[in-house]
């Protein structure tokens, strides 16, 4: 499935590859490799998640719970000649993977 600015959905695992500095630089999704725009602003923030409405207990040392980590991008595929797609990123507290929250 290849999502589209018509028809965006969340939720899909993505690979996301990042400068030195920690800037997203391209995005993998659906077998297709993005390039983020270095001159087009980013976003990047965090929000809270409610932990303890997804666990009742927290054990001591088990690290940052609550920051759900956020970037958005501008993205490009070159080879596809595509115009600039807004991607918005998401990584839950404790996670590994990426998920993709829209594309517009």
């Amino acid at each position: 499935m290849t999502l589209a600015p018509e028809h965006p959905t969340t939720g899909h695992g993505i690979d996301v590859r990042f400068t030195p500095d920690g800037t997203p630089m391209a995005i993998r999704y659906d077998g297709r490799i993005w390039m983020v725009d270095p001159d087009v602003h980013t976003a990047h923030w965090f929000t809270r998640d409610s932990w303890w409405e997804h666990r009742t207990r927290a054990a001591v040392g088990s690290g940052d719970l609550v920051s759900v980590e956020h970037w958005q991008v501008q993205a490009t595929q070159p080879s596809a000649n595509t115009g600039l797609h807004t991607f918005t990123l998401r990584r839950d507290p404790l996670g590994t993977v990426w998920q993709l929250e829209s594309i517009s």
